[in-house]
C-alpha cells in the first residue's frame, strides 16, 4: 500500500514559479516510476510529467517543457516538480502518482497505468 501526500499548491500570478512536493509513506516506493497528472473541472486527467526510479529519465507533456521541472530524492521519498513561468491555462489540481515496477515506456503517460495517487493538490494561475 503506503500513502503518497502532495503540497505546494496555491496561487499565483502569470509569469510565476510554483515548486510542488509529494513525500511518500509507509514504504519508499523506491522502484516505481512517479509522475505528476493535473484535471481541470470538466476535462480529463492529464500526463504533465514522469521520472523513472533512477532519475535518470524524463519525461514532459509538450505544454510544459521547458518550463517544468521533475525529480526526485529517494533518500527523502519525495518527489519535485517546480514549475516556472506559469501561464494561467496551467491552472488544475495537481496529482502525484507512483507505478510500480517493472517500468515500460509506453505506459507511462497513461493514469490508468499508475496504483498509487495522492489526494491532489491545487494550482491557480491568475492573469
Amino acid at each position: 500500500q503506503g500513502q503518497l501526500v502532495e503540497s505546494g499548491g496555491g496561487l499565483v500570478q502569470a509569469g510565476g514559479s510554483l515548486r510542488l512536493s509529494c513525500a511518500a509513506s509507509g514504504r519508499t516506493f523506491a522502484r516505481y516510476t512517479k509522475g505528476w497528472f493535473r484535471q481541470a473541472p470538466g476535462k480529463e486527467r492529464e500526463f504533465v510529467a514522469a521520472i523513472t526510479w533512477s532519475g535518470g529519465t524524463t519525461y514532459y507533456a509538450d505544454s510544459v517543457k521547458g518550463r517544468f521541472t521533475i525529480s526526485r530524492d529517494n533518500a527523502k521519498n519525495t518527489v519535485y516538480l517546480q514549475m516556472t513561468s506559469l501561464k494561467p491555462e496551467d491552472t488544475a489540481v495537481y496529482y502525484c502518482a507512483a507505478d510500480a515496477p517493472p517500468y515500460f515506456s509506453a505506459g507511462i503517460y497513461n493514469p490508468t497505468e499508475y496504483e498509487h495517487w495522492g489526494q491532489g493538490t491545487q494550482v491557480t494561475v491568475s492573469s
